[in-house]
């Protein structure tokens, strides 16, 4: 395979004589930085802002590029392939297949990536890097689709028959056919598999068959080829897009037209950066984190208790008439209208041995600032709320609780979610308790 495997936060640097990989730090062809690094340069341009995937750095008196806190697949230019996974796989004492399971289970809960099969891909990704599963994911939705029957629709065309079929268009039947009586120049239906559906998956397997360097990936894809022989390959990926329908009989062709969307329109959280043809899948931890929290946290939570997604109720201060600065919390837990528990998640390694003065467990004064507006916006200054945090062998227990000294009765928590259980752990007494199902605590 031509490509390298790292984690988040890890370093790449050109390859020199006698240089080699060590702890964070991995040497890629000299043609692949160059590259690289002209993404990062613009990953810090005000256009690229939201995109800041990449950064400039040194590493041991050496030019370096720095992956940050994006997971997925990097693909250059000449298709040389950099994995990045989850740096929690590290410290949770797995390798690389258990962080490429863990991301792939993960991505599941992701808003628009939830045809990811979950078991057939944890299987595939003890075989193969993470761009050959997503691979192999596309072809097992488009599988599904050809054991299913290729959707056929009625296209109208115009043509110039031997025989009258449909309607005669008079005016253009006279000018081509004022000599030829043998001829009808007519409009008609015609029931055919070219249905703009079918155009995309035949294009985004044409693209994959280009790619793909898995030899079970590549047969499937040539199988797949051949079933849509008949089919034209989309010319017009974006038009076609929004001709898309899928009523009723197309409802098997959702997975393979949502993969066909991340590979053909690049609309994964990040792609085809750069500007050329060779698509990354790339995606934001702390997105993946707080959706994987907030699917699995819905299920813990006890009866009359819900759990409601970026809430928007309030806002900082409120200015001529207008709010500004919108508070919006990762999580918010609410009995009936009332609002009970604001919990943010914070993709970060933290410690619990780490407590004294200038360490602080690793945690950031920017988040108790923001919980604490959340406090007293959302809950009157009263109650608790919750940073969530990744679970790992450093930090595996709830820590003492925080208390804000001038609020009425605020409280902070710091609570560890363990990714293998799909739970948040809880103190073992406290408000919190009553609101979840009985689970795992910090005695547990």
């Amino acid at each position: 395979m031509n490509g390298i495997t790292l984690y988040e936060f890890d370093a790449l640097t050109p390859q020199a004589p006698g240089l080699q990989d060590a702890e964070g730090l991995r040497i890629v062809p000299p043609r692949v930085f160059e590259w690289l690094k002209l993404q990062a340069l613009r990953a810090v341009e005000p256009s690229e802002a939201g995109s800041a995937w990449l950064r400039l750095t040194q590493r041991r008196g050496r030019h370096a590029v720095q992956v940050t806190s994006y997971v997925g697949v990097i693909r250059a230019p000449d298709g040389f392939q950099i994995e990045v996974l989850p740096k929690v796989g590290k410290a949770i004492g797995g390798g690389d297949k258990e962080a490429r399971q863990l991301l792939i289970e993960m991505l599941r809960c992701l808003g628009g990536f939830r045809h990811v099969q979950t078991d057939s891909a944890k299987l595939a990704a003890t075989r193969m890097p993470l761009f050959e599963v997503f691979i192999g994911e596309f072809l097992r939705a488009v599988e599904h689709v050809v054991k299913r029957g290729l959707r056929s629709d009625y296209i109208a065309r115009q043509d110039n028959l031997f025989a009258l079929r449909g309607k005669l268009q008079l005016a253009p039947h006279l000018r081509q056919n004022l000599c030829r009586r043998d001829r009808f120049f007519s409009e008609h239906d015609e029931f055919s598999t070219n249905r703009p559906e079918n155009r995309l998956l035949h294009a985004a397997l044409r693209w994959i068959l280009s790619v793909t360097v898995s030899q079970t990936n590549q047969q499937l894809a040539r199988e797949l080829c051949f079933v849509f022989a008949d089919v034209p390959v989309s010319e017009h990926i974006a038009h076609d897009f929004q001709r898309v329908r899928l009523d009723r009989g197309m409802a098997h062709y959702a997975d393979g037209l949502a993969w066909a969307r991340l590979i053909l329109e690049e609309a994964s959280p990040l792609t085809g950066v750069g500007g050329h043809r060779a698509p990354s899948l790339l995606f934001p931890m702390e997105a993946v984190f707080e959706a994987f929290v907030a699917k699995h946290l819905a299920r813990q939570l006890e009866r009359p208790f819900t759990l409601k997604t970026q809430a928007r109720s309030f806002s900082l201060v409120r200015h001529q008439e207008q709010d500004w600065f919108r508070l919006k919390p990762d999580l918010l837990v609410r009995e009936f209208a009332t609002d009970r528990l604001v919990l943010d998640t914070k993709w970060k390694l933290i410690d619990g041995a780490k407590s004294n003065g200038s360490e602080k467990y690793g945690l950031g004064q920017n988040d108790f600032y923001q919980l604490h507006a959340y406090g007293q916006s959302y809950l009157d200054g009263q109650g608790d709320v919750v940073l969530i945090y990744p679970k790992t062998d450093a930090f595996s227990q709830p820590l003492p609780v925080f208390e804000f000294p001038k609020s009425r009765g605020l409280r902070l928590w710091v609570l560890p979610f363990c990714l293998r259980d799909h739970v948040l752990i809880l103190p073992e007494d406290g408000n919190l308790v009553p609101l979840f199902v009985p689970q795992l605590t910090a005695a547990s």
